[in-house]
């Protein structure tokens, strides 16, 4: 039996590594961990209380400690009293004030606006050159306000709002929020007004999937003499009798115009002959043979031994593209469910992992494009023929394999393959920007935390859509694409953020930094950049194994 000073003792001991004692864990804290807050507040927590006259306090013996919380786990109605207490402590003559404020700034507002409507028609000049200040001073407040708030307006509503002061409809979320009165600080106004001018400007919101091929960031259609002349050597090239697929990859390294994809990416990826000929005879039995297996396979998704199978892509389809509707239609998830399973069985060296979903959207957008003209972002696909829907589903299927053939070491056992790419871009970048490496290094930040992404879903999350198509048109036309030359492209996109990277300044910032890079607006002249420095990079490193290392 242990006397009373060893249990004492042994309570004290490792008391920072009791079981049910919050620890930190990185990415978890809100706001941002702050490492000289946390190790202060640590400090003082393991400060021994003051001493207090009186008689010392008893060690507390585990007996004790278990009958004074053995009822901490009782389930009770503890939840349904803690709601009644705070209904009964809710002041009440608060909420009524807050509601009429709320009723008296809209009768204010109506009344305002019927009185502006009543008013003459033809007002002096003096007086208008006198009201339109004030007015312009109440718009640049509330306007300034919203956009300080966050996301209540989006880009283009700021951006109009910004060229139009002197619209007559204000943008506000609700009456209530609309300015009333007279202005009651003008200086305070002016600064907001100048707050608001110095903004930057951004640019116009750019549709996730729509005209993928003709959008830059300004939004405005590309198809210039230049861009005509290159569909027309693309038509010339591919109604040839014997497609030159050399010529044809050289052609579409600068991009594919959107008219000419859908056969293009077919013929790069080695699912249709270079014979004009031959080319409908192995479409209908490519995709005769893809229902095949759909009616030999997939009653089996139920079966115990693909259960789990089926289960992981039925989970991992709504997440994919959750933004875009197309991907959110029922039809759609269903064929996406189908190319998944049956791969998946026909590859059981890798089976379905996490990641490979993200690859069918692009070849299923692509070959939406092959049977509509407008907008495919909120396309229904319901209005498309069945016969269109099947091709579609076949030939993303049969694409999508001939994509993953390259690369299915990334998906094997321990995915060994994702893990040579990503210490090899530890190694290129270490030589092309050791300033980024070292910094990286500094505040430990592995590459294998954010770039395991970037090789597992080719850069997919952190391009939008129509990016991503931009560049598989040069991933299909580069030997290698997908696995070699992705890696140049991965150490480009890595030092593109030099500037961001280096202003970060401890662990959190920079894997924050890393796993949400603001590409959103990313249009055409960002993809070619990146691709032209890939290729630099590729250039100087490709045939120099040795460069790698010091």
């Amino acid at each position: 039996m242990s006397s009373d000073g060893n249990k004492k003792q042994f309570w004290k001991r490792n008391a920072a590594k009791v079981p049910g004692s919050i620890q930190h864990v990185y990415g978890a804290q809100h706001p941002p961990f702050d490492p000289l807050l946390h190790s202060n507040l640590m400090k003082a927590g393991n400060k021994p209380p003051p001493a207090t006259p009186g008689k010392p306090k008893k060690a507390t013996t585990f007996q004790e400690f278990e009958s004074i919380t053995s009822d901490a786990w009782d389930v009770g109605d503890d939840d349904d009293e803690l709601l009644a207490m705070a209904a009964q402590n809710l002041n009440i003559e608060v909420v009524m004030e807050t509601a009429n404020k709320v009723i008296e700034n809209h009768s204010k507002q109506q009344e305002r606006q019927r009185l502006d409507d009543t008013t003459d028609l033809g007002p002096r000049e003096e007086d208008t050159q006198e009201e339109v200040p004030e007015e312009e001073e109440e718009d640049e407040e509330d306007e300034d306000t919203r956009v300080e708030e966050g996301d209540a307006v989006s880009p283009d509503a700021s951006f109009a709002s910004q060229s139009s002061p002197y619209a007559d409809s204000r943008l506000v979320k609700s009456h209530s929020e609309a300015p009333v009165g007279s202005p009651r600080d003008a200086e305070g106004e002016r600064a907001a007004l100048h707050r608001q001018r110095s903004l930057p400007h951004r640019p116009p919101v750019i549709p996730l999937v729509a005209r993928m091929a003709d959008q830059n960031t300004s939004g405005t259609p590309v198809m210039t003499e230049r861009e005509a002349s290159r569909l027309d050597k693309f038509k010339q090239l591919l109604g040839g009798p014997n497609t030159d697929l050399e010529e044809l990859r050289k052609l579409s390294w600068s991009g594919i115009p959107r008219q000419v994809r859908p056969i293009t990416w077919k013929l790069l990826s080695g699912y249709l002959p270079a014979n004009a000929e031959r080319r409908e005879s192995v479409l209908q039995r490519k995709r005769q043979e893809y229902f095949g297996f759909i009616q030999q396979y997939y009653d089996s998704r139920n079966e115990e031994h693909h259960q789990d199978t089926y289960r992981q892509i039925h989970i991992d389809i709504p997440r994919t593209n959750p933004l875009i509707p197309l991907f959110q239609q029922a039809s759609v998830q269903e064929i996406f469910e189908r190319i998944l399973f049956i791969w998946a069985i026909r590859h059981p060296a890798s089976g379905y992992v996490q990641g490979i979903n993200d690859l069918v959207t692009p070849f299923f957008v692509v070959f939406v494009f092959e049977y509509i003209e407008e907008e495919v972002e909120n396309f229904d696909v319901s209005s498309l023929e069945e016969e269109a829907l099947r091709n579609i589903e076949a030939d993303s299927f049969w694409c999508m394999s001939k994509l993953l053939d390259g690369i299915q070491d990334n998906y094997t056992f321990a995915q060994p393959g994702i893990q040579r790419k990503v210490k090899a871009l530890e190694e290129l970048v270490s030589r092309i920007d050791e300033s980024v490496h070292r910094h990286m290094q500094h505040y430990e930040v592995e590459y294998l935390q954010f770039a395991f992404r970037w090789m597992n879903n080719l850069l997919m999350r952190e391009l939008p859509l129509r990016c991503t198509i931009r560049l598989w048109d040069t991933y299909q036309a580069e030997p290698e694409g997908f696995s070699h030359f992705h890696l140049y492209v991965c150490a480009a996109f890595l030092v593109r953020w030099r500037k961001e990277i280096l202003e970060e300044r401890d662990f959190q910032g920079l894997m924050i930094l890393l796993q949400n890079l603001p590409t959103m607006h990313w249009g055409n002249e960002e993809v070619s950049v990146l691709l032209a420095e890939a290729y630099r990079l590729k250039f100087a490193f490709a045939d120099a194994p040795n460069h790698y290392k010091r």
